[in-house]
């Protein structure tokens, strides 16, 4: 760590005035990677992300997407995952949260949460160091808004080799750094039920010379796209950088604040009639989960019991917040022939997340049964109708279904991350072409904190309306309190509070070195990532006599209810280590030839792979006296991927068809139904064989603009140590077709166009019974200028109302009918004023 710091401030004294003259007025500011550049002719396009350097897309072996900050504005997406499917080759599973959706790209498999193959960097360097912390995905940190330039993507390739724990690809969200002289000013409002009131503003400039400047953010409220009868968005984000240019360079200082919530939307019942290869979904009565969640204004504020003897209150209306304070300084200078760039940045983040997740759906009576035994009743517990008892619970709702509903009262209260990336390059003339190698070093600290609290409580499905139930016995006797049947997950599922407290210390140099001459590109990298990971972790899954259940207190009545007889504590004094090192060499090589002005090839081959995070916490992999795994091998998953692929661009087209290859090993755990329909963790180890192609274009003819992508993938699980049976499978969440197309027509005072988002069948589990059916979401924007510098903006989201599953827990059609699953968000319609000066 020292070693990383000394050698960034050497880096930034030798480089600063000293060494460097002042840009005068007549001179214009050096280019650097995040300023908007014009191309020298329309054929000319140049990409950043997750490559050594700058280069002509024709002239590059890799798979690259952009979009500007015009394009992310007509795609209207209210959430982060709304944007982001529109990328090709991108699977994004977005449940409407604005955070916290599950992604994979190119047929890498899905089998857990966030984005554990794709790394997520702002200005070119990751939020966080991984992207499927359990309790902080990394685009909960991630918010588009008005200081976005572009959003840059990298597919497979050398996201490997430039990245670590990226070997699916990288996505850059690229911020406006003050080029252009102006702000924006925007205000927008939802229309009918979406409830949502939000306001962006954005301005950039000179502040001399040499000094430039831009600043923005957002604040937003509302109860969001989905009716809880409570405030489900609150809170915003602001952005500031100041670039200082010199004549050989420049030093840019960035800062953020992020402090924001939504709600939680998790899986809800739904009914599925038909057969498994064909079923159809349908809402139950009262609960549609397009426009409803699991949360509303009758559920309480919870008390859980975190580490002992604390205890933890959560509010589930406001499921998940985040907050980061972060600081940056990235600096780019010419010297000697060599350019030198260092990227830094430190961040304070924290999150909490919360909801509502039924562990069991089924009719009310039968749940009323099974835990209170024959002739034991439901009463309302919260809400307007809390004490009054419920004599028919067959017609409860008019659905007749209840809960046991696991209440999460959890998050990380602190997940502070140190990164610094610096690299070196230079070109030298060799043999007629051009010669460029690369090195550099990349180093971070992460720390992460995670809790894991929760209680159970009994609920029903009336919508917003949604209460928890108390449960007396026949006789009387009352077994919950306040709807809470016990302060843990008792008795049914293994899952126990938790809490752990990591660190990850990584250091990663790499190069590379590739040859440019005439139509010829070839080239190669390697990256070598070491790690040491040190904390503790506490939970009784762990063993060596830790206790679980016990009385405790929760509400400081003096009297220990039924409830609080199985009340989970987290053992303070019981810790057990987490210890251990891990190394792994990545590579990737690729060959591009330019058959053509218009017209290029290229192939690569890379090896790359994820270091795993807090998957490994609470399993066996990791030994619970030593804190260290049998082998170097179970703390990563390597990832194998070849490509090849054509590109074609003139003024007005551009085509690109690559087909890839990819083999994939991987631990992790998944969450799905039992045989018993309760919900359960099941940990696996597996390997994985994809391959498939992606196509994207686009093309422009006058004021009509069409941009498309399609993605084909046969995917299969080729052996699985924990279930022999699903090899030859297809993993759960894979479609064989997603495709995207965004036609827009630009008549100067009125632009208006349309994304249309095509996902196809794929099975809920990997037994590959129960099938989610293909859906397409269409989504539309009209602009209209009356007078220059004003905009009136209408977009609307998933316009036909389309019902798309994105999850269920089930692996086939249960007896009673009744699943529970994930959904995309309901029709959602709003409006803008946009005032640019």
């Amino acid at each position: 760590m020292k070693v990383a710091l000394l050698a960034s401030v050497a880096f930034l004294v030798v480089s600063n005035p000293g060494l460097a003259e002042s840009v005068t007025p007549n001179t214009p500011p050096p280019a650097d990677a995040n300023d908007k550049q014009t191309p020298q002719s329309a054929k000319k396009v140049v990409f950043s992300t997750g490559v050594a350097k700058g280069r002509d897309l024709l002239d590059s072996a890799i798979s690259t997407s952009a979009m500007d900050e015009d394009r992310v504005a007509e795609i209207g997406g209210r959430t982060l995952a709304e944007v982001l499917r529109t990328v090709p080759g991108l699977r994004v599973e977005d449940s409407g949260n604005g955070g916290h959706a599950n992604y994979t790209i190119r047929g890498l498999p899905l089998a857990g949460t966030g984005s554990k193959w794709l790394q997520f960097q702002e200005d070119g360097l990751p939020v966080l160091e991984f992207g499927d912390f359990v309790e902080l995905f990394n685009d909960m940190l991630v918010r588009p808004d008005l200081n976005l330039a572009r959003i840059e993507s990298i597919r497979g390739g050398s996201a490997s080799t430039f990245a670590s724990n990226s070997p699916g690809g990288v996505i850059n969200f690229i911020s406006k750094t003050g080029e252009e002289e102006g702000g924006t000013i925007q205000l927008s409002t939802g229309i009918g039920d979406y409830d949502s009131k939000r306001g962006d503003f954005e301005y950039g400039g000179r502040l001399s010379s040499n000094l430039r400047f831009h600043l923005g953010g957002y604040y937003r409220s509302g109860a969001g796209a989905r009716d809880a009868a409570a405030s489900g968005l609150h809170g915003g984000q602001v952005k500031l950088n100041v670039t200082r240019e010199f004549a050989n360079g420049y030093v840019r200082l960035n800062a953020k604040l992020l402090d924001d919530r939504e709600a939680n939307y998790v899986a809800g019942p739904m009914r599925v009639t038909g057969s498994d290869s064909d079923p159809t979904y349908t809402p139950i009565a009262g609960f549609d989960p397009r426009v409803n969640n699991t949360i509303s204004k009758n559920l309480p504020a919870v008390l859980s019991v975190g580490v002992d003897p604390r205890i933890v209150r959560g509010e589930l209306s406001q499921a998940w917040r985040v907050k980061s304070a972060a600081l940056g300084l990235e600096a780019k200078f010419d010297i000697a022939a060599w350019t030198f760039f260092n990227r830094m940045r430190y961040s304070s983040n924290s999150s909490r997340v919360g909801g509502a997740t039924p562990v069991l759906v089924t009719s009310a009576p039968a749940l009323a049964a099974l835990f209170g035994g024959p002739g034991a009743q439901f009463s309302f517990a919260t809400g307007p109708r809390a004490g009054e008892t419920i004599t028919n619970a067959a017609t409860l709702n008019g659905n007749g279904l209840a809960a046991y509903t696991a209440l999460l009262n959890g998050g990380s209260p602190k997940a502070d991350y140190f990164v610094n990336d610096f690299r070196a390059s230079r070109v030298w003339k060799v043999g007629g072409g051009d010669l460029t190698l690369t090195g550099g070093v990349y180093k971070s600290l992460q720390n992460f904190t995670t809790i894991l609290s929760m209680d159970v409580a009994y609920q029903d499905f009336a919508g917003p309306n949604s209460a928890l139930l108390d449960l007396r016995t026949a006789g009387g006797v009352k077994l919950t309190q306040g709807g809470i049947a016990a302060f843990s997950t008792f008795p049914f599922t293994a899952i126990s509070n938790r809490y752990a407290d990591v660190d990850y210390d990584i250091t990663a140099p790499y190069g590379s070195l590739n040859f440019h001459k005439g139509r010829l590109s070839i080239g190669g990298s390697v990256r070598y990532d070491r790690g040491s990971v040190k904390g503790q972790r506490f939970g009784t899954e762990l063993g060596g006599g830790r206790t679980r259940w016990r009385p405790i207190d929760i509400n400081g009545d003096g009297v220990i209810s039924i409830p609080e007889q199985v009340a989970d504590g987290i053992q303070a004094d019981q810790p057990a280590p987490i210890d251990y090192r891990y190394h792994y060499v990545s590579y990737s090589m690729g060959v591009n030839f330019r058959i053509a002005d218009d017209l290029a090839v290229f192939a690569r081959y890379s090896k790359g792979a994820r270091a795993l995070a807090d998957t490994l916490y609470f399993t066996p992999i990791i030994n619970a006296v030593t804190g260290k795994p049998a082998s170097n091998k179970d703390t990563y998953d390597p990832v194998r991927q070849a490509e090849a692929g054509v590109k074609f661009r003139t003024d007005a087209l551009t085509l690109n068809l690559t087909a890839f290859l990819a083999k994939t090993a991987e631990q992790n755990f998944q969450i799905k139904a039992g045989a018993n329909g309760v919900l359960a963790v099941e940990p696996f180890q597996r390997s994985y064989r994809t391959y498939g192609a992606e196509f994207e274009g686009s093309y422009q003819h006058g004021p009509f603009s069409l941009t498309a992508a399609a993605t084909y993938t046969h995917a299969e699980i080729q052996n699985d140590s924990t279930d022999a049976t699903l090899a030859g499978n297809t993993p759960r969440h894979q479609p064989s077709l997603i495709a995207q197309a965004m036609p827009v027509v630009d008549l100067g005072p009125v632009t208006f166009g349309s994304s249309v988002v095509y996902t196809g069948s794929s099975y809920g589990q990997d037994v590959n019974k129960l099938k989610m059916q293909a859906f397409t979401t269409v989504n539309a924007f009209i602009e209209y200028r009356p007078i220059e510098r004003i905009t009136f903006s209408v977009n609307g989201s998933n316009l036909f109302n389309t019902l798309g599953v994105t999850e269920t827990t089930q692996g086939s059609i249960p007896a009673d009918g009744i699943v529970n699953a994930r959904v995309i968000n309901g029709r959602t319609l709003s409006a803008a004023m946009r005032l640019r000066f």
